[in-house]
């Protein structure tokens, strides 16, 4: 049973943090509980205030850094700009917060394609669901976007943004924001309505 503890000294998010930073170094494997525990600053016992195992704590974690991506793209967004215009912000506000935390890019790459995503699919971020799924069902139900099965327009942009940002974070190719705007268009071009 995973027993929510008043986190007045910032504990949990320590334990959070500390499991972020492991797991990109170490993988899902090679970070027991002991080790998050001695990174984060806590006993060892203390994690299991707040997470009943290693496998709700790395779900946890899964959806707090969702949630924490979902504000990153959608927190300047302007409801009164061109939906092309938020658009962009939106898929340059994805990447960038890509490139300033790799460990959290990481991480959801790893998650996305470890047992977690098949084994607790139901588990996400309302917040995520609530504003990212909506503003790309806005532009499919307003016809900005072709009639595309939302299935199909996720992994097209979310794709394009993951090998540009791991081509960038693994040094192989660097984007200047010019480059950045290129390929966005050709995301854009390829899904807007003809």
């Amino acid at each position: 049973m995973n027993v929510q503890l008043e986190d007045n000294s910032g504990k949990r998010e320590a334990v959070l943090n500390s499991t972020l930073a492991l797991i990109k170094e170490h993988g899902f494997h090679g970070t027991p509980m002991s080790m998050i525990a001695k990174h984060a600053g806590v006993a060892a016992g203390t994690i299991y205030h707040y997470f009943d195992s290693k496998d709700t704590l790395i779900v946890e974690l899964y959806i707090h850094v969702k949630e924490r991506l979902a504000g990153a793209m959608l927190g300047n967004d302007n409801k009164d700009l061109p939906y092309k215009d938020r658009f962009f912000n939106f898929m340059i506000n994805q990447y960038n917060f890509y490139i300033e935390h790799p460990d959290v890019f990481f991480f959801l790459e790893q998650y996305v394609n470890s047992p977690f995503a098949k084994n607790y699919p139901e588990k996400d971020s309302q917040l995520f669901k609530d504003k990212v799924h909506t503003f790309f069902n806005y532009g499919i139900e307003n016809a900005y976007f072709r009639n595309i099965d939302p299935r199909l327009l996720a992994p097209t942009v979310k794709g394009t943004l993951v090998a540009a940002a791991n081509f960038q974070l693994s040094q192989y190719s660097a984007f200047s924001k010019e480059d950045l705007i290129e390929i966005i268009n050709i995301v854009w071009d390829g899904i807007k309505r003809q």
